[in-house]
Parts: C-alpha cells; structure tokens; sequence
C-alpha cells in the first residue's frame, strides 16, 4: 500500500479542483470559504451537542446515586415501629420523598436537555443567518 507524503485536507482538494477547472467568474476561494464556515458551525453544533449530552449522563449518574444513597440509609435506620399508624405514615413519607425526588430530577434533566438542543440550534441558527448575509453580498457584488 502506497503513503501518501502530503495528505490533503478535504478543502485542500476541492480548492485544487477549483482552480484546475480555471472557470471565469467563480470565486472558488470564496465558496470554499462558505462552506468551510458551515463546516466549522456544524463542528461546533455537534461539540455542544456532545458536552450537553456528557453534562447529562453525569448528573443522571449523580442522582441515581444520591438515591440509591438515600435509600440505603432509609433502609439501615428502619425501625419496626409499634403501631400500623406509624407503619403507614412512614410508607406514606418514604412515597412523598420518592415522588418530590422524582419530579425535581425529571425537571433538572429536562432543563439541561433544552440547554443543550438550545446551544446547537443557536449556533447552526448563526450560521445560517451568516451564510445568507454572504450570498447577499455576493450577489450585490455581481450586479
């Protein structure tokens, strides 16, 4: 197998192309620069993506683990109470807890869920509004 001394970068290649081509009136540089730009939003749209997701799963394991925590100490300090009162009311209080839990956490990985998407579609959102502000100029230029 042959190795290539000087790899190229995908750009590289296509700003190669370009200019072979040698076609008037095609500013290849300026649309390999456009797409470079989009290229680099989505890069970008993807990191955050990809940290938003890591930021969730961390906490989604911290809180399996502070409830898996309370839990075990719910467990050790249970004392047979002496009445049936006493056992629902501590059944009944576990219940509250455990729902209250629940709702909090559901509601802090919601949060950090539309964080997330909220991050990537702003950046892809910029871009887009940049790249049109280019093809106006562009076709500003060309008239």
């Amino acid at each position: 197998m042959a190795q290539q001394d000087n790899p190229q970068s995908f750009l590289d290649m296509f700003t190669k192309f370009g200019r072979d081509l040698k076609m008037p009136g095609v500013d290849v540089d300026a649309i390999l620069d456009h797409h470079r730009k989009n290229l680099e939003a989505l890069e970008q749209s993807a990191k955050a993506s990809a940290a938003g997701a890591s930021s969730l799963f961390a906490r989604q394991r911290e809180m399996l683990q502070e409830t898996l925590s309370e839990i075990t100490d719910m467990a050790q300090n249970y004392k047979v109470p002496g009445s049936a009162q006493d056992v629902v009311a501590k059944q009944t209080e576990f219940a509250r807890k455990s729902f209250e839990t629940a709702v909090k956490n559901a509601s802090e990985v919601a949060d950090l869920v539309k964080k997330s998407g909220t991050e990537s579609v702003d950046i892809l959102r910029g871009r887009i509004k940049d790249a049109l502000q280019e093809i106006r100029q562009g076709y500003d230029k060309s008239k």
